[in-house]
């Protein structure tokens, strides 16, 4: 026969005292300890508690959940952020309710940017040198879209809040989704042909890009050029409301209108339907008073014209009358002028035969004295009483004895004809008048 040892089971201990007990064991092994890495999934709580995950930044799958709380989260010094390489101090516990390993993290140092961050600055300044984050290329957001485009995961909660939003605030607005992955490698190439798809179609006024929070990793997809680029190209406005309100990615940068959560980005895609209806009802109202005092305006300029026209009705009477009695006075007038033209023609018929005598015979008296003085004027008269007209061989006449010269052929005229005479002495007078 075999001897058989029996061996006491071990005693059972309950989840707690195990957790409390590896707790322990831990902090007697490690003590205070400092460990390096990259920040992700930072979170500040409304308690002022800081929640977040250090990785390694050389890409290795180790993480460890930390937690700082109100007040060494008070001493930091600095902003910290998704992808910053900083190295904390604490000491390594047991979170019981989800009996998870966390690092109690007592002071936290900067050391740098992580791989991620560094390829988001990289990324980021060059897609801004490329122009794809300026001011002036953004385009305005449609003021009262009747169709709304949502790129999203149709898994994830943001597209929920969304679609419940726009329900809430512009049930009368049509919502298209375009659904994508947004997390992952293969999300960048879903985001760019749903932005694609929806730019092609063209059936919405502006579309939401959007899903919900989470750590760098997360919403890398967000980062990726190929997104961002898609997003710039689009000829639609983009809203883009990615991760929470602390979360910033290039694609925000890229969009024409951020939002600071999905939600948010529904808020200012859509105006709330209310807003508009009471709106509308304000330049209903507008309107209508606007309507009612032309009419009013209107009616009293009519009622002002009919009593200027019943005035003026009232004095058409007498201008009337007054009429008729310059139009009868007219006519007399006329008739009696009518009657009066024939012996004013005679009259007048008559002193102009008068005249017309009378001027010819002053005519006739005139040329008559003109033709004596002419009478007495004319050579052969002269001739006849005795005197002689000398002309030279050059058919001048000769007035003084300085134009002759002996020899010289004279022609005389006389009153019954000519002579032709040659001077054979020529003795011009002196000053007392007498020949020399």
């Amino acid at each position: 026969m075999s001897a058989v040892t029996d061996v006491a089971p071990p005693r059972a201990l309950s989840v707690a005292a195990l957790l409390l007990a590896a707790a322990d064991a831990l902090q007697l092994r490690l003590g205070a300890l400092a460990v390096r890495g990259e920040l992700s999934g930072f979170s500040r709580a409304g308690s002022g508690h800081c929640y977040f995950t250090l990785k390694d930044s050389d890409g290795a799958n180790a993480v460890l959940r930390c937690a700082m709380f109100r007040r060494a989260a008070s001493l930091l010094d600095f902003a910290p952020r998704d992808g910053q390489h900083v190295e904390v101090r604490g000491r390594i516990a047991i979170y019981e309710p989800r009996g998870e390993l966390q690092c109690v993290v007592e002071a936290m140092l900067p050391l740098g940017a992580g791989s991620l961050y560094e390829l988001f600055l990289r990324q980021k300044a060059k897609l801004e040198a490329d122009g794809l984050f300026e001011a002036a290329r953004k385009r305005p957001i449609a003021a009262y879209p009747r169709a709304l485009g949502v790129v999203s995961s149709t898994a994830g909660a943001a597209l929920h809040d969304v679609l419940t939003t726009l329900a809430r605030r512009a049930p009368h607005v049509q919502v298209v989704v375009y659904p994508s992955a947004v997390q992952g490698a293969e999300a960048p190439a879903q985001l760019v042909q749903a932005l694609q798809r929806a730019a092609r179609r063209a059936e919405v006024d502006t579309l939401i890009l959007c899903r919900g929070g989470g750590s760098i990793e997360d919403l890398w997809a967000f980062n990726d050029e190929a997104v961002v680029r898609a997003i710039a190209a689009s000829p639609l406005p983009v809203v883009c409301g990615v991760g929470h309100e602390t979360d910033v990615t290039l694609a925000d940068l890229a969009a024409d209108l951020r939002a600071p959560t999905p939600t948010a980005a529904a808020e200012v895609a859509a105006p709330l339907r209310d807003e508009l209806l009471q709106a509308l009802a304000q330049y209903e109202q507008r309107l209508t008073r606007a309507q009612r005092r032309g009419t009013e305006r209107a009616a009293q300029r009519l009622d002002l014209l009919g009593a200027r026209f019943a005035h003026a009705m009232s004095t058409l009477g007498p201008q009337r009358q007054r009429l008729e009695l310059l139009d009868l006075r007219a006519r007399a007038a006329l008739s009696r002028r009518l009657q009066a033209a024939p012996l004013a023609l005679a009259h007048a018929v008559r002193h102009w035969q008068r005249a017309a005598a009378a001027a010819t015979e002053r005519q006739r008296a005139r040329v008559a004295a003109l033709g004596d003085r002419l009478a007495l004027l004319d050579p052969q008269q002269v001739l006849s009483r005795g005197y002689a007209l000398i002309e030279n061989e050059a058919g001048r006449v000769v007035l003084a004895p300085a134009q002759l010269h002996a020899g010289e052929r004279l022609t005389v005229s006389l009153a019954q004809g000519q002579a032709e005479l040659v001077a054979r002495d020529v003795r011009p007078l002196d000053g007392d008048g007498r020949r020399r």
